[in-house]
């Protein structure tokens, strides 16, 4: 039971998040996300919230949404918020605000406020314990920035399980991948869950940012995607399980963000998801359904087209049916479905959408009467949406949707008349659509032109037989067979009653008759028999046909006019039957070829067919005439009063097109209606040449220009607009006949048209069911390139404002105006420019279209050089006149010398001004500048009139500027190619662009500017290289200091292009380069600091490289140096530059650099003075200057490539290397002639040495040699050891596994042991042995015989030997490192060296101040030979040695020293001879003794650890000398006290070194037996109390007190083992007890030491020892003899215990009867002390033996009893307190007994 509490407690401490513990509390106060937990830890909360609400203000500045929280979270009352002392409901209610927060919080997290204000949060309120998953939900968004990092160091260890996830990342702190998210994601859906309706709560609230959405959408897709993958199974009744399933997690997610309009990015990322569940699960119909219902309910005019994209996704997994009501209903609702729907189809395919959604409207249409969609099926169907089988499906659901209109649905008709309208409409439309649809009419297997007289006359026998049917509106739809022959008798009665017009039906205005009658022809044309009544009508006049127009006329009308099929087809029947009758055989009806080219045009092929058969007829009549004709029919009257002007054919001519162009294509002109218009094309621009080769009639050119006017009249007196546009498509692709044009004959119907209002023009098109559009063009088109006069109509059109109202009409004419520009005259193509350019700058509101179609046609068309150039010139009158400069001849002037009295123009002038100016410089660009070279004097001209029009407008004028700049630019290459093409240099175009460049604030007219001059500078560089300084000054000052990568291109460009030529004329000139360009120079250098970082290095390096690296590097050096000094920075940047260049490069620059820095110090320097910096008053610094230029040379010899390259060059045994080596010659030289030079000054002299050194390390280490072995043949010492420090450091840098290093170095050996024989100077010998040590450190092993001469000629007289201290040391320190490699090879030299070593000890410790650096380098040698030759060191030297190691313990070294002499005395401890050393310890315990308490320390743990280190044996055969030097050793006190001793010790001291002796002792003894212990035990009590004479009491009692210490060591930790050595001590141990005189000091010690020893040996007796009675009587009387002295010491630290103990040891009842005895005698004493203490003995033995001891109660129930009466009151309470432990001894009260 207990278990299994404890273990619900421990889950419950787990689960708790409040905690006692002030560690746990610590360590939550210290979880933070802006400050380490060490700093945490330490805030209080006043100071976090003070920082924290610092950052929540800033929020609420930049959201006041956050305000709200200011009474709550961030208000002063939360400083004593404290969740854990918070009831559930408290908590709640917090928690609902904490996430409110959160939601709110997430889209800042980027910004510090955001986090300070969470730190509060989570610091106070601890929500990332109690709103972990909140928290991390508001943070995963972002869980690639530091900040996730964090809060992921900052979570509790029981972390939500949906973020389980992140545990690998908590542990090891890194930032979560996407993928791990996704993967979570995919495979547990509770995460995606979770995170959804975080989500979707945000957006609820109205608190979502971009990336919240965009993280959750593509988290979800990929998700969703996953899933559906990990879903996929082979079985399909499983897959569709799994696809259920997967709807089911999903669908509540989707359909709430779907229907969120107020977030469209949600909605958004909901399409993608319902995309791609549709694409790769396996829905059916319904779902997907339900997914199209969902999106269009929720869907807004944002997000409408990704909406509509979703759909036509969607559709496509949809099987081919009608949408459903909602989607329909949503669509059509949609103001831009059909635009919408052609966007997407260029990306997407929409043909099942358009096709579901072309159902759906035709169902709507036929049950509800929507008219409303027959506009959307008919753009759905023309609209190239649909594939040709849904485009005949649709047609075929509207025919049908025609057959099953009732009345009920469209009870007066006007719902069948749109249908019909919009059948007919796509029966004849063109192209792949029309072909379809009239596929899809031929395969219905009913009558379509059935349906079409149905759908007609539903309501036009309502318009003729309106009076009859006045009577009732509500009568029976079925009428009975009789009904209807009375109604069509009645018809035909009043039919009979009308009047036949005299005038043609083909009149502008026919009358009223051809209405009525076309009515009565439509309702009859449904059968033969209606037909030949109707025909037979007196009003049509059928027998005066030949000679009257109207029968021929009417029927003519019908089938041009927008009428059905059947009817069409209908009339030239009518018409072919008729013209068969032999009264039409004398007639020319001519007249009627027109039309029939119009029918054989017509989309139905039944009217083609129809027309066909006319014009066989026809051609019959024109065969069978055996004479020509000249009687024409109509001739005077067909199109009514104006036919008088209508040209007519000759017969032969009207014969040659009927029988050579029409009759021989009829069966072509059936298949396609196109095909007429290229039978006349082909006839009319044919000749009688026969090409081809075949045998085929062709017209001549007067028949042919007969018939172009022929067609031309009767397009121009045709009423029909359908007429005269299908007449209009062969006539407009004939240019001209024998020089005359389409355009000399149709001009006027051309007047006639754009004469016309736009609403009659409307009412005209829409009169004939025609697109105005269509027509517009087609009048157009009448206007050919080679007619002047045509061109300027179009022109004169577009300037009347009735026209310009016709935006059609305009869009026509400038449309045919583009298209003709090629080929129009060049003339005319100027004069139509300058008037095209007149009209795009018309300032009207009325001709606006006009003046933007205008500009169009200019921007589209080519324009050639010379209107260019009058447009330019043309720009530069209008800047004139702006300006009104007086001067007739243009010259440059500058702004200072420009007239101050110019006419001041209003902002509406300048702006007109400007804004002509602008479209002709954008018509120049446009228009390909690079093909026009000759505007390049112009557009200069431009340039420098801008130059002048920005001061006045104060405007910067940029996009001119760069227009210009931009065109001159382009032009440049042709200048390049074609050296016929030249640039003029005295013009002064240099000076216009430096001005430009100079005035301008706008970076894009700078870079292009820059461009040009580069350009200029390549192709003409005497153009601009006069005005190039001022403009590389500006360049410092502008576009360096860009960050873009267009204006570093711009600058590399200008730099590469134009400096080249600029030196190269600067060389020509013999002037010195780098003097002559200082000031280019200078401009780049300042501009240093303002150049973007990234850019500097590539622009300088570009800018050396074309300055050339040889001549100029050397100068930009040193002007940055000396400019900017040589910081980190500038030293990292130089040497990078510098590292751009080859080995040469760089030694020459390093030569010149030197030199310049020499020029400094001349009286008169040269180049330094032009291009190195001056101070206040002008002149240079020569120090300062020169101390710039040298700080820098050390870092570029310092250069790592630089090493590398030359390392590499000088391996190599060629001409290169041999440069290489020439250079590096020079370049030493003059650094050390510059350093003699500078060798007063100090500063610049310490610098050159430092260029010395990193020039010497240049080589590697066997080139170096040779070098070092060159340069130590040169007098000056100071050098030969600068290089042999050099050498020293290279050794510390070269790799111990490099061979040839090796070799070298060790090579080099012999020549430093020379230096060091034959040197004079100490430095000089100090730097050799440092390179001898440092070389054989490394690399000695490898050649011992060339170490060993080393380290003999170290140890001699020229090294070691030598009076120099630091000579000294250095060899000392090398000897030590040389032992290390030699070892056993060492030993030849220590006869000679240790003498010396020692002898230097002693004397470094032998002066007034020690000289702690001599002292430490012996110590290290000697501590080498310790390590290495122990057997080396013995006898005389080991005495020595210890000798100088008491002295240097009592010299009061630093630590240093102290450890480095221990070190030493450890390694001799451990490695040399037992017997030498402890006879040496022995023989040198007076000198320690007489060096003071360290030095006798130090000595004591020598031997410690010596005996530590040597076996057993060691110790027994030297047991002799070891018990010397404990003698000698406990005889210390005794020493110290003889008279005369020069150190004296404390009593801490000592007892430390008593305390070390007897350590050492113990350690002796571990390793003795007891045979060879017992005498030395013997004899060493033997020598404390008897060796000394009796008459030295005090030498006595201190020997005895080191004895006695020793003891008590002895006794206290062998213990029961050496119990029996007790019998050697009792007898003396009882007699000092006994006989100690406590008014001594020293024998009060003794005898306290002496009670303690024997405490110690009663204590640990395990074997009776003690019992023995001879024992117990020797020292149990003397024992309890001691309690007299209770008056003179405190008997109850040492004599109670010791006491006690005894009886414990004791053990028997006759002991403790004795022992009880003596004291009970005591109880009587007549000191009160003695009493006291004797009482308190007997506490002490009740409380430890107990009932043992008060075996022996009777007898001491008398004496207790005296003792309740004592008169000293001390006794008496204790007396009481004794009776109480006897009391509880025996478990019953002493009163009886007492009384």
């Amino acid at each position: 039971m207990a278990s299994s509490l404890a273990a619900q407690l421990a889950q419950i401490a787990v689960k708790s998040r409040t905690s006692l513990d002030a560690k746990t509390l610590k360590a939550s106060h210290s979880k933070s996300l802006i400050f380490e937990p060490r700093v945490a830890a330490g805030q209080s909360f006043p100071e976090i919230y003070a920082l924290c609400h610092e950052g929540f203000v800033d929020l609420c500045q930049l959201d006041n949404r956050f305000s709200i929280f200011a009474t709550t979270l961030f208000s002063d009352e939360s400083l004593d918020a404290d969740r854990t002392q918070m009831s559930k409901e408290e908590n709640a209610a917090l928690d609902k605000r904490v996430e409110s927060f959160l939601h709110l919080a997430g889209k800042a997290l980027r910004l510090i406020p955001a986090i300070k204000a969470l730190e509060w949060l989570v610091r106070r309120f601890r929500i990332h314990e109690f709103n972990t998953a909140a928290l991390l939900s508001t943070f995963l968004p972002y869980h690639t920035i530091p900040a996730f990092v964090t809060l992921l160091s900052i979570l509790p260890s029981s972390i939500p399980p949906e973020y389980r996830f992140l545990d690998p990342y908590i542990r090891t702190l890194t930032a979560p991948p996407r993928a791990a998210v996704v993967h979570q994601a995919t495979n547990r859906v509770e995460f995606l869950a979770m995170f959804s309706m975080y989500t979707l709560k945000t957006c609820r609230e109205r608190k979502e940012y971009p990336g919240l959405i965009s993280f959750w959408g593509g988290v979800m897709a990929e998700a969703v995607n996953g899933m559906l993958d990990k879903m996929r199974s082979g079985r399909r009744s499983i897959q569709m399980q799994n696809d259920q399933t997967l709807l089911q997690q999903i669908v509540p997610i989707l359909g709430e963000a779907l229907v969120m309009k107020e977030v469209p990015g949600l909605q958004i990322a909901s399409y993608m998801i319902v995309t791609i569940v549709a694409s790769k699960a396996s829905l059916d119909d319904n779902a997907i359904t339900a997914f199209m219902d969902q999106i269009v309910h929720g869907w807004t005019p944002e997000t409408f087209r990704p909406g509509m994209v979703c759909l036509s996704i969607l559709s496509q997994y949809r099987s081919a049916k009608q949408l459903s009501g909602r989607v329909t209903k949503a669509l059509v609702k949609a103001s831009n479905l059909v635009p919408t729907l052609q966007d997407i189809s260029q990306t997407y395919r929409v043909d099942r959408l358009a096709n579901g959604l072309a159902i759906a409207l035709v169902d709507r249409l036929a049950k509800k009467g929507d008219v409303r969609s027959l506009p959307i099926i008919n753009e759905l169907l023309t609209g190239k949406f649909l594939r040709e089988k849904q485009i005949k499906v649709v047609y075929k659901t509207l025919i049908v949707a025609a057959h099953k209109i009732t009345d009920e649905v469209d009870a007066d008709g006007h719902i069948r008349k749109e249908l019909g309208a919009t059948l007919i409409t796509l029966s004849q439309a063109g192209g792949e659509v029309g072909d379809a649809i009239r596929n899809a009419i031929e395969e219905v297997d009913f009558d379509i032109e059935e349906l079409e007289l149905r759908l007609e006359t539903a309501i036009r026998p309502k318009i003729v037989i309106e009076p009859v049917e006045e009577e009732s509106e509500t009568m029976d739809v079925d009428v009975s067979a009789s009904e209807k022959q009375e109604q069509e008798k009645a018809a035909f009665e009043r039919l009979a009653k009308l009047s036949t017009p005299k005038a043609s039906c083909l009149v502008q205005e026919p009358s009223d008759v051809f209405e009525q009658l076309s009515a009565f022809f439509l309702s009859s044309a449904a059968n033969e028999e209606g037909l030949q009544r109707f025909d037979a009508a007196p009003v049509l006049s059928r027998p005066t046909a030949p000679t009257k127009t109207f029968y021929f006329s009417f029927y003519m009308r019908v089938w041009s006019g927008s009428f059905p099929t059947l009817a069409k087809a209908a009339a030239l029947d009518r018409v072919r039957l008729r013209l068969k009758e032999q009264d039409c055989a004398e007639k020319d009806f001519q007249a009627i070829i027109p039309y029939c080219i119009v029918a054989l045009a017509d989309p139905a092929k039944r009217v083609r067919r129809a027309a066909a058969d006319l014009m066989a007829v026809l051609g019959q009549l024109y065969s069978n005439a055996s004479k020509p004709v000249t009687a024409v029919w109509g001739a005077k009257d067909v199109y009514g009063k104006t036919t008088g002007t209508l040209a007519s054919l000759d017969s032969g001519s009207s014969k040659s097109l009927i029988e050579s162009v029409l009759l021989p294509s009829l069966e072509e002109f059936i298949l396609h209606e196109e095909q007429i218009s290229v039978a006349l094309v082909t006839a009319l621009e044919s000749s009688n040449d026969n090409k081809t080769g075949e045998k085929k009639l062709a017209l001549s050119r007067s028949a042919r220009l007969s018939v172009l006017k022929f067609l031309s009249g009767h397009i121009e007196k045709t009423p029909l607009l359908a007429v005269k546009l299908r007449l209009l498509k062969p006539v407009n692709q004939i240019r001209s006949i024998s020089g005359t044009s389409r355009t000399d004959l149709l001009l006027p119907l051309f007047q006639w048209w754009a004469g016309q209002s736009d609403a009659e023009a409307r009412r005209v098109v829409a009169r004939e069911s025609l697109d105005q559009s269509t027509i517009d063009t087609a009048f157009a088109e009448m206007v050919v390139a080679s007619s002047a006069a045509g061109v300027q109509f179009l022109l004169d059109l577009v300037k009347e404002p009735q026209v310009a109202q016709r935006s059609g009409l305009v869009d026509a004419i400038f449309a045919r105006i583009r298209k003709i520009w090629p080929t129009i005259k060049s003339d005319v193509q100027f004069s139509t420019a300058q008037t095209l350019l007149a009209l795009s700058q018309s300032g009207s509101a009325d001709m606006s279209s006009v003046s933007l179609e205008a500009a169009n046609v200019l921007r589209k068309v080519d324009l050639s050089t010379d209107v260019l150039l009058n447009f330019l010139d043309s720009m530069q009158d209008e800047v004139k006149a702006a300006t009104e400069t007086p001067a007739t001849k243009r010259r440059r002037v500058s702004a200072a010398e420009r007239p101050r009295n110019i006419g001041t123009q209003s902002s509406v002038d300048y702006k007109e001004t400007i804004s002509r100016i602008t479209f002709i410089l954008e018509l120049v660009q446009e228009s390909s500048p690079q093909t026009h070279p000759e505007l390049l004097p112009s557009l200069f001209t431009a340039l420098s009139d801008l130059q002048h029009l920005r001061a006045l407008v104060g405007s910067e004028l940029g996009y001119l500027q760069n227009m210009v700049l931009s065109s001159l630019l382009a032009m440049i290459p042709a200048y390049q190619s074609n050296k016929a093409l030249t640039i003029d240099a005295s013009v002064g175009h240099g000076d216009i662009l430096a001005s430009c460049i100079q005035r301008s604030t706008s970076p894009t007219v700078i870079n292009a500017a820059l461009l040009l001059v580069a350009s200029l500078a390549k192709t003409a560089p005497d153009v601009v290289l006069h005005s190039v300084m001022p403009i590389f000054t500006f360049m410092g000052s502008s576009v360096l200091r860009q960050a873009d990568d267009y204006s570093a291109h711009v600058v590399n460009q200008t730099v590469k292009e134009v400096i080249p030529p600029l030196i190269e004329t600067f060389r020509k000139t013999r002037r010195n380069l780098v003097a002559s360009t200082a000031e280019l120079l200078s401009s780049f250098v300042v501009a240093y600091e303002h150049i973007p970082s990234h850019r500097r290095q590539d622009l300088f390096v570009s800018l050396v490289e074309n300055l050339g690296p040889e001549d100029f590097l050397f100068a930009i050096l040193a002007m940055f140096v000396d400019k900017y000094g040589a910081s980190d920075s500038m030293v990292q940047f130089t040497v990078k530059i510098m590292s751009s260049f080859s080995v040469e490069v760089q030694l020459q620059t390093l030569i010149k650099l030197l030199d310049l820095t020499g020029d400094i110090f001349k009286p008169k320097p040269a180049l330094s003075s032009v291009i190195l910096g001056k101070n206040e008053t002008g002149d240079q610094d020569p120090a300062k200057t020169a101390a710039k230029q040298l700080a820098l040379l050390p870092h570029l010899l310092d250069n790592r490539r630089l090493k590398l390259e030359i390392t590499q060059l000088a391996e190599r045994d060629d001409m290169d290397s041999a440069r290489i080596r020439d250079l590096y010659a020079t370049l030493l030289e003059n650094l050390l002639g510059l350093a003699t030079t500078l060798r007063a000054r100090k500063p610049l002299h310490n610098r050159c040495a430092d260029a010395l050194y990193n020039l010497l390390n240049l080589l590697s280490i066997t080139e170096f040699i040779k070098s070092v072995e060159m340069l130590l043949d040169r007098p000056n010492v100071e050098l030969r050891q600068k290089v042999l420090r050099s050498l020293e450091m290279r050794v510390d840098k070269e790799s111990i596994a490099d061979v040839q290093s090796r070799a070298a170095l060790l090579a080099f050996l012999p020549q430093l042991t020379a230096v060091i024989r034959e040197s004079d100077d100490m430095n000089y010998k100090h730097t050799a042995v440092t390179c001898v040590d440092k070389i054989a450190e490394k690399y000695g092993k490898k050649d011992l015989e060339a170490v060993a001469a080393a380290a003999t000629t170290i140890a001699g007289d020229h090294c070691l030997g030598q009076a120099s201290q630091s000579l000294r040391v250095m060899a000392l320190l090398c000897l030590a490192s040389l032992v290390d490699v030699l070892q056993d090879g060492i030993v030849p030299v220590l006869p000679v060296a240790i003498p010396k070593t020692l002898g230097y000890l002693q004397q470094s410790l032998g002066g007034e101040k020690p000289n702690a650096e001599l002292h430490n380098a012996a110590f290290a040698f000697m501590t080498a030979l310790a390590q290495h030759v122990p057997y080396m060191i013995s006898g005389g030297y080991l005495g020595q040695l210890l000798a100088c190691s008491n002295a240097s313990a009592a010299a009061g070294l630093d630590t240093v020293s102290d450890q480095n002499r221990l070190d030493c005395m450890h390694f001799l401890a451990k490695l040399v001879d037992a017997k030498a050393l402890f006879v040496a310890l022995e023989a040198n315990w007076p000198k320690a003794v007489d060096c003071g308490f360290q030095a006798m320390v130090g000595q004591l743990d020598i031997l410690a650890m010596a005996l530590d280190k040597h076996p057993k044996s060691a110790v027994t055969k030297n047991v002799t000398t070891l018990s010397a030097i404990f003698f000698n050793g406990l005889d210390l006190r005794r020493h110290l006290a003889s008279k005369g001793h020069k150190k004296e010790l404390s009593a801490a001291q000592l007892d430390q070194i008593e305390n070390s002796i007897n350590d050492c002792a113990l350690k002796m003894i571990f390793k003795l037996n007891d045979a060879a212990f017992r005498p030395i035990f013997s004899e060493l009590v033997e020598w404390a109390s008897s060796k000394l004479p009796k008459q030295d009491v005090a030498g006595r009692t201190l020997r005895q007190l080191s004895l006695y210490g020793f003891l008590l060591t002895f006794f206290s930790n062998l213990r029961s083992i050496v119990t029996g050595y007790a019998t050697y001590i009792s007898e003396g141990a009882a007699a000092t007890l006994a006989k100690a005189d406590l008014k001594d000091s020293a024998q009060r010690d003794l005898w306290k030491r002496v009670l303690r020893t024997l405490q110690q040996c009663f204590e640990h007796d395990q074997d009776g020892f003690w019992q023995a009675p001879a024992h117990f009587s020797s020292v149990a009387p003397i024992l309890v003899a001691q309690f007299a002295r209770a008056s003179a010491v405190d008997v109850n630290s040492e004599l109670i215990p010791a006491v006690v103990e005894l009886a414990v040891a004791a053990d028997s009842k006759e002991h403790h009867k004795e022992l009880n005895g003596s004291l009970l005698k005591l109880l009587r004493s007549e000191q009160a002390s003695v009493r006291l203490g004797v009482v308190k003995c007997q506490q002490e033995l009740t409380k430890r033996l107990g009932e043992e001891w008060l075996a022996s109660l009777p007898e001491m129930l008398p004496y207790i009893s005296e003792l309740q009466d004592d008169e000293d009151e001390v006794v008496e309470r204790e007396n009481g307190s004794w009776i109480v432990e006897i009391e509880e001894a025996l478990g019953e009260k002493l009163d009886n007994m007492l009384h």
